[in-house]
Formats: structure tokens, C-alpha cells, sequence
């Protein structure tokens, strides 16, 4: 589908620009284009280089292991058909826990290990168990709670306040995700979408799509207790920030409301805060946290180069429409629909391209925030909803490819009515933080 949404995007493009006189802006925008993809990708490879060496910092001083045993219990009630002790709950755990800290590389190999040990527990192969769709809709639509990504592209954009989208984030992704295992459980009673209304489909158990490589287990590291050293920077160090936090909370409510103030600290605290809080659980983990930032900086920057060819090609495209002047003619149709329920038309690209393509929709925020400034309400929309879910034709996919699985059920049906949910939120929590 993105493949005929990106041939669609070009042709149009050229075929309006025939029509309107435009050709000469067309072929400017398209060198241009490219060339701002490049220059973006350079923007944003310090910071990404940045937060992910400390994310691998957190990860290794036992952030990940704690997050997987306090989403343990939780999971065996919403998985009851996959016994405890089986690897494919283990699979499961680690998987969740670590889409939940924005771990995505580290998420997908526990993701087709668990959808593989699922299938060996499916009675009907090669059609969805109720777990697998359960799974599928989670990982579709988890919650983020370090979009780290969006404050990147955000910062690299020029905004002020990269971080002041995490509240409407944490709702808009809560609401998809609560609202995709709903789905799931009612769709699943329907008769047209039950277990037992499908046949076992032959020669469907043999994985052939995705490798499903082993996932890396986290080391010792994660359960030593930090050193006395360690404890005394910690509390040290807590006590002087929440010091300083106080007096600076003292200060504002002299010159400002509680609101506003409460909006500053989100705005301009809260990075600082996380980046302390990434390093000390490195150091209660008795990490060596200059190396292993080291080691998750190198993951940095090849995620940022294997971005580029996806970012020339959408950011190309999306130059291409607006010189055309086809865009402004699809805002013109949209915006008297999409202004009542309270979207601005310029940000209905993103919320199109999002299920369908990670960095496509990457590609359209940046082309947004460039045009929009990353601190309006369009650029604070489109950055929430970029947080709001996740690629769900990509997860579909790659899950059920790594699984032999032909027959999804009603695991589609869920996961977008679980996108769907997180945009409407993103847009309600957007006007009450920014309209």
C-alpha cells in the first residue's frame, strides 16, 4: 500500500503541476527536497546518537529487567492460555517492556520469538490464536513512555520546548493501546471472527518470511546492587535537584499562575531530568556508563543512516505535492470536514501515512514541523500523534510472516480502531495543552 501511496503522491504531483503552470517550482522542490533530507538526518544524528547511548546506559544498569517484572503480572491475566514457565511468556515480557521504554531495536527479536512460541501453542496453525492477535494489537499500539524519537526530531527542528508533547503523548498512546485490547476481546466473540469458525491452514507452521534470531538476554549487570559510592551520588543528587526544583516553584508562583508554571517545568525540566535519571540508574547498576553509552551511541548513528534512503524518498514526494500545489488543493477540500472535529487538514498527512509507514510518517513530521515551526499547534499535533501509536501494517506483517501465520482474524480490525482512538485523543489532549 505505501508503495501505490508514494507512486500516487509523485504522479499527482507532476500531473498538477502540468495543469497549473508549475513544472519549474516542481523540479526545484524536488532537489530540494532531497537535500533537506540530508541536512535533517545530520540535525538529528547528535541527538540520537545522544539518547540512545543513554538509553543503553539505563538498559544495562536493570531499567528494562524492572520494567519486565513489573509488566509480568499484568500479562499473565491478559494472556491466561500461555502458561507461566512457557518461553513465549518470556518472549512476551521482554518484548512489551521494552517498546514501553522505546527500546525498539531491542523489542523486535523478543517479538518474532514470542509470535513463533505462540504458534507452537496455536490448536489451529497458520490462523491467529486469540494470544497471537492479543500480541499483535499490543505491539501495534503500545504504550511509549519515552517517545525519545519525536524530542529528538523535535530539538533537531528547533524547538524550544522539545518534551512538552509527553503528557498528550502518554495519553493519546494509553488511549490507543487500552482501546486495541478492548477491540480484541469483543471482536473476538463475533461468529465471523472466532477460532473455531477457521480450518488449520496446511503447511502454514513453517516461519519463512522473518528471521526469528535469539534475543539477547540481559546481563548480571542488572541485578547488582549499586555501591555505597554509587547510593551517595544518588540521594546527593536527588536532593539537590528536588532543592532546586522547590525554590524555583517558589520563585515562579510569585509571576505566574500554577498552570503555567506547571508547563514550564514540563517544557524546559523535564529532558534534564531524564537524562539525570537514564545515568543513575547506570551508576545503582554499577554500569560502566561512558562505554556503554559509548555502545549505544554506535546503534545511534546507524539508525540514522539507515533512515536516509526512506527520508529522501517521502521528503521528496512531499516537497513535490506542496510546489505542485496539490497539497493546498486537498486542504481546501478537507479543512471544512476535518476544522469541526478540531484537525487542521495540513496535519491529516501524518495521521494517513502513520499505521502504513514508521519512517514515512517520520518524514511528512519533519516536513511538517519545517513548515509549521515545531512549537505551533499543528507541529505539537503531528508530534503527538507521530507518539500515539505505531506502524501497525508494518507489525502486522513482520509478526505474522516470523510466525507462518495466513489468517489474522480480526487483529486488523483492532489495531486501527486502536489507532483510530489514539489520534482522537491526540487531538482532544493537544487543544487542552496548546489550543
Amino acid at each position: 500500500m505505501l508503495n501505490a501511496i508514494w507512486l500516487g503522491m509523485v504522479l499527482v504531483s507532476i500531473t498538477v503541476a502540468a495543469f497549473t503552470g508549475r513544472m519549474d517550482a516542481l523540479q526545484k522542490a524536488t532537489f530540494d527536497g532531497a537535500k533537506s533530507a540530508v541536512y535533517l538526518v545530520v540535525d538529528l544524528t547528535g541527538s540520537m546518537v545522544f539518547f540512545l547511548g543513554l538509553m543503553r546506559v539505563a538498559r544495562d544498569g536493570g531499567l528494562l529487567l524492572a520494567v519486565s517484572r513489573g509488566l509480568a503480572p499484568l500479562l499473565r491475566r491478559l494472556f491466561p492460555d500461555v502458561p507461566a514457565d512457557h518461553p513465549a511468556m518470556g518472549a512476551i515480557v521482554m518484548n512489551i517492556a521494552s517498546n514501553v521504554l522505546g527500546l525498539g531495536n531491542a523489542a523486535t527479536p523478543f517479538g518474532l520469538k514470542a509470535m513463533v512460541e505462540l504458534e507452537r501453542l496455536n490448536p489451529k496453525p497458520g490462523v491467529a490464536s486469540d494470544a497471537s492477535v492479543l500480541f499483535v494489537a499490543i505491539n501495534a499500539t503500545v504504550i511509549h513512555l519515552l517517545p525519545l524519537g519525536t524530542f529528538t526530531v523535535r530539538a533537531g527542528a528547533g524547538s524550544l520546548a522539545p518534551a512538552s508533547i509527553w503528557i498528550p503523548t502518554l495519553f493519546a498512546t494509553f488511549a490507543s493501546c487500552t482501546t486495541a485490547i478492548a477491540a480484541h476481546f469483543a471482536l473476538r466473540r463475533l461468529p465471523s471472527y472466532r477460532l473455531e469458525a477457521f480450518s488449520a491452514l496446511p503447511g502454514a507452521q513453517t516461519p519463512s518470511v522473518v528471521p526469528t534470531p535469539e534475543p539477547e538476554v540481559p546481563g548480571p549487570r542488572e541485578v547488582v546492587a549499586a555501591t555505597r559510592g554509587g547510593r551517595v551520588l544518588i540521594w546527593g543528587f536527588a536532593a539537590a535537584f528536588a532543592l532546586a526544583l522547590a525554590l524555583h516553584v517558589l520563585g515562579g508562583l510569585k509571576s505566574s499562575s500554577a498552570g503555567e508554571l506547571v508547563r514550564g517545568i514540563l517544557a524546559t525540566w523535564l529532558v534534564p531530568a531524564l537524562i539525570a535519571f537514564l545515568l543513575l540508574v547506570g551508576v545503582a547498576g554499577r554500569v560502566r556508563v561512558y562505554e556503554s553509552a559509548v555502545e549505544g551511541a554506535r546503534e545511534g548513528l546507524e539508525v540514522a543512516v539507515r533512515i536516509v534512503p526512506f527520508l529522501v524518498l517521502i521528503l521528496v514526494a512531499v516537497a513535490m505535492l506542496r510546489a505542485s500545489g496539490a497539497l493546498d488543493l486537498l486542504i481546501g477540500i478537507l479543512d471544512p470536514v476535518t476544522s469541526r472535529l478540531g484537525v487542521p487538514a495540513e496535519a491529516l498527512p501524518m495521521a494517513l501515512l502513520r499505521p502504513l509507514s514508521g519512517s514515512g510518517a517520520f518524514g511528512v513530521m519533519s516536513e511538517i514541523l519545517k513548515a509549521h515551526g515545531p512549537d505551533s499547534f499543528i507541529g505539537q499535533l503531528v508530534s503527538t500523534y507521530q507518539g500515539s501509536t505505531e506502524t501497525t501494517f508494518y507489525v502486522l506483517a513482520v509478526y505474522f510472516g516470523a510466525a507462518g501465520l495466513r489468517e489474522g482474524r480480526h487483529a486488523l480490525a483492532a489495531c486501527l480502531l486502536g489507532d483510530l482512538a489514539g489520534f482522537a485523543v491526540a487531538t482532544a489532549a493537544c487543544h487542552l495543552f496548546f489550543g
